[in-house]
């Protein structure tokens, strides 16, 4: 018998234990963290998805570019994006290379040649051969693979793919030089007098070629513009997209602007980089009916450029919050509102008594139910404890 109350007994510890362990707050965070890769692999994959890609292998051996980029940056502007006052300011007419920002003319270009019909966005693009052999990021582009209009803005906005920028510039211009002209005129018509592009995709120029010059007043001009149209936030908003969406193996385009998802409200743009330009951003947020405009140029670390560019934002939001007229009154805009006033009210009361209500969380009642089951088990091993020490009494 005492071999069986030992049993009992020890059974009821070790059940109690793992109770406990299974529980215990501290103890389930220490084993979500487990779970997670160590910090030098979370850094390795964020590098691996750096803008640094958009700079082909030995480009920077083929230009006598010399570097520009300075700490913590070459120059600065943060605008209202409504009317483009300027918020702040430091340098902002400083001449730097924008790289693959520039991939923000092509989409206007390609947008404002949607509009006025002359091509769709279920148009076929067939890849020419020299569409292909661009490097730098890409989506891998075949020479005779077939993408739709729409597919190519994806890749050019969300992987920054000088592929598709290519593909594309081809298709609405019939050459590359001939979109580089599109993209010109269209600059000094919206007052972009500091800017000259000599390419479609941003890439450091090879031998005998110049680069692309602007400045950050030129290029928040720009993302003014482009804020006029619907569709621009569509792509430069994405995060993460398949491309190639029916293939065994997508290949997964990934953003390089890491604001997304990190700074509330923002929703675009576009960054740059190659090692003589330095690392640059024009960056939006929007924030109870406000919205501003970043752009940082020429930094010399992509951290710092972000920081940079999160803290503008976060600072011409809240100028452009607290200054904001009050909002006349208006006709309510979701369903509640617009049913009958008998139903108002109960909703209302409603939401009165859910705010008196005691909420607990689902992990709160896991733990309550786990305790009271705990607590039924020792009490029934306590009472078999006792009733076996009152049979031996009697027996003895």
């Amino acid at each position: 018998m005492k071999n069986k109350k030992g049993f009992i007994l020890t059974t009821t510890v070790l059940f109690l234990f793992f109770l406990f362990f299974a529980s215990h707050p501290a103890l389930a965070a220490k084993k979500t963290v487990a779970k997670q890769p160590p910090a030098a692999e979370v850094k390795q994959h964020n590098d691996a998805q750096d803008e640094a890609a958009d700079e082909p292998s030995g480009a920077h051996k083929a230009s006598d570019q010399k570097t520009i980029s300075k700490n913590p940056y070459l120059g600065a502007i943060l605008i209202d994006a409504a009317n483009g006052k300027v918020l702040f300011e430091d340098n902002p007419d400083a001449k730097g290379h924008p790289a693959s920002i520039i991939k923000l003319m092509n989409l206007l270009i390609v947008l404002e040649h949607v509009k006025n019909g002359s091509i769709t966005l279920q148009d076929k693009i067939t890849i020419t051969a020299e569409a292909a052999k661009i490097g730098g990021s890409q989506v891998y582009l075949k020479e005779n693979e077939e993408f739709t209009v729409d597919e190519l803005l994806y890749a050019l906005m969300v992987q920054s793919a000088n592929d598709a920028a290519v593909a594309l510039a081809i298709h609405v211009g019939g050459t590359k030089d001939a979109f580089v002209e599109l993209m010109n005129a269209k600059a000094q018509q919206l007052g972009m007098t500091n800017t000259k592009f000599h390419s479609v995709h941003g890439l450091p120029p090879g031998k005998d070629q110049l680069p692309d010059v602007s400045t950050p007043r030129d290029i928040a001009r720009l993302c003014q513009e482009l804020l006029k149209w619907n569709d621009v936030l569509r792509y430069s908003s994405v995060k993460e997209r398949p491309f190639r969406a029916d293939a065994a193996e997508p290949f997964i385009m990934r953003n390089h602007n890491h604001l997304l998802g990190n700074v509330e409200g923002c929703d675009g743009f576009k960054t740059g980089y190659y090692r003589e330009a330095g690392f640059s951003i024009a960056a939006t947020a929007s924030k109870r009916g406000v919205r501003a405009i970043a752009v940082v140029f020429g930094s010399e670390n992509r951290h710092v450029r972000d920081a940079k560019a999160k803290e503008l934002l976060a600072r011409g939001l809240a100028e452009l919050v607290k200054n904001a007229p009050p909002v006349a009154a208006r006709p309510p805009a979701d369903a509640a509102a617009a049913q009958p006033v008998g139903i108002q009210k109960a909703v209302a009361e409603n939401t009165v008594a859910d705010k008196d209500s005691v909420q607990i969380s689902m992990r709160t009642l896991k733990i309550i139910g786990i305790s009271a089951a705990a607590f039924i088990v020792l009490i029934v091993a306590i009472f078999i404890f006792k009733g076996g020490k009152k049979k031996n009494f009697l027996n003895d």
